[in-house]
């Protein structure tokens, strides 16, 4: 869920007064290679309309009715949410015979799996849900999606126990890399900036890292992909492919799955759908416009690199004009990659164009590491490596804080490394369009894309 949300939901379940409240989740529904509910809105069950005491809650059935009301149509799950002001972060007997009763009555409304949380005054949450012969199953993963990344991690048998009662691990620590075993990431475009993320993700720990890129390995590009090789050039092999094989060498089987398709196709979609953290390492905008609405529509934070070398010519011939690394965190309901004119409509055109114009679009010279001068094979490993670096060290203050200042100074950094400047913007510094796709899932169209549809 959004931190919006997750704030919405704890100040009602919270009013102050010690005693339980309760609420309602609607929640769209990602089935891939796990189930993923997506917190979309909230009904709060007015504190007046309920027995409350300090340990106990009896709300009318009419609001169940009401949740029933709004998912029918989009099918959606409904998650029932109430307070435990004691700090118990767990479910109580009382808890599971209401349960058993409430989740029949809403699977009758609506066929689909449902759920139950609790909350305690810290904000943790833990829920579970409930299939159609009424059996629960422990929620593994809630994450709350703001200027910090909260993961409350339920206990699932055979996964490590991640303690949270004191919050997120600290960071750099084996507590850390716990967490991470348990988590999903995707990488957009594993070549010079996107190797090098992919590789640091490999190294921290992740439990599965999820790779996309259509393209293959060429001799050109063999100064700035890690663990590429000649004999990988010879064969034109697949780059995602081939850095799936370097990480199974480090990490053994079953970690990395190579998604060998462009990120503007339905398969590669729906796969980085399956990711808790999204890192973005492309050079088109229209995969940074993808990655943008992957990350509204399916809740999943978002890591944008991307890195430039202008030119500009002083009379005797080029040089260089600025050295560039720019890092971009969005949050889901926060301001967005567009909303920050990484790419715009305008822009997003005129490529489109000059992809279906090779020759033009080799005149234009915008579309390389070093703008307005060619250069095949730009030696740039050593500032995609710094780009890089600090895009994975965004995602860790994030995820287990460590800065003095707020995270919400941060949406943006901008490494000037010729005037040896950083520059930050803080997510209040960016205009917000209101996102009438926050949390819709695989609706269709996917994305909201004509091409991405899927079939009748």
């Amino acid at each position: 869920m959004t931190e919006a949300l997750h704030s919405a939901l704890r100040e009602h379940l919270f009013p102050g007064d010690g005693l339980e409240a309760a609420a309602i989740l609607i929640c769209t529904r990602h089935e891939g290679e796990r189930t993923k509910l997506l917190a979309k809105s909230v009904i709060p069950v007015p504190h007046g309309a309920c027995v409350r005491k300090k340990d106990f809650i009896n709300w009318p059935g009419d609001y169940l009715d009401m949740a029933v009301a709004q998912s029918e149509e989009s099918q959606s799950s409904i998650l029932l949410v109430h307070s435990h002001p004691g700090g118990f972060l767990g479910f109580s007997e009382l808890d599971d015979e209401s349960d058993q009763i409430t989740m029949r009555s809403l699977y009758a409304g609506v066929e689909v799996i449902h759920g139950s949380a609790v909350m305690i005054p810290d904000g943790r949450v833990l829920a579970r849900t409930y299939d159609d012969l009424q059996c629960p199953s422990p929620v593994s993963l809630i994450s709350v999606i703001g200027d910090d990344i909260r993961l409350y991690f339920g206990e699932v048998e055979g996964q490590a126990v991640i303690n949270v009662s004191s919050g997120a691990p600290m960071a750099f620590t084996s507590e850390m890399t716990q967490a991470l075993a348990r988590l999903s990431v995707a990488v957009i475009g594993v070549s010079g900036t996107g190797s090098v993320v992919a590789e640091q993700l490999a190294r921290l720990g992740f439990g599965e890292i999820i790779l996309v890129d259509h393209d293959r390995v060429e001799e050109k590009n063999l100064n700035r992909i890690l663990n590429s090789t000649l004999e990988d050039a010879a064969s034109s092999a697949s780059k995602v492919e081939m850095f799936a094989s370097s990480i199974e060498r480090v990490r053994g089987k079953g970690v990395a799955r190579p998604i060998a398709k462009s990120i503007g196709t339905r398969e590669a979609v729906l796969a980085v759908a399956d990711a808790d953290f999204l890192f973005c390492c492309v050079d088109t905008r229209y995969a940074r416009m993808i990655a943008d609405r992957i990350a509204s529509r399916f809740l999943i934070p978002l890591f944008d690199v991307g890195v430039l070398i202008p030119t500009m010519n002083d009379g005797t011939g080029a040089m260089i004009a600025g050295v560039y690394g720019r890092i971009d965190y969005v949050q889901p309901g926060g301001s967005t990659l567009a909303d920050r004119e990484v790419y715009s409509g305008e822009s997003l055109r005129a490529e489109s164009l000059l992809a279906a114009s090779p020759e033009a679009y080799q005149q234009q010279l915008q579309h390389g590491y070093i703008q307005g001068f060619h250069e095949e094979a730009p030696a740039v490993i050593s500032l995609n490596m710094l780009a890089a670096s600090t895009c994975v060290m965004e995602f860790l203050a994030r995820a287990f804080p460590m800065r003095e200042e707020p995270n919400c100074n941060y949406a943006r950094t901008m490494i000037k490394f010729r005037e040896a400047e950083q520059e930050f913007t803080a997510e209040s510094g960016f205009p917000k369009t209101a996102d009438p796709g926050l949390a819709i899932g695989a609706a269709e169209p996917l994305l909201g894309i004509a091409d991405l549809a899927g079939g009748v």
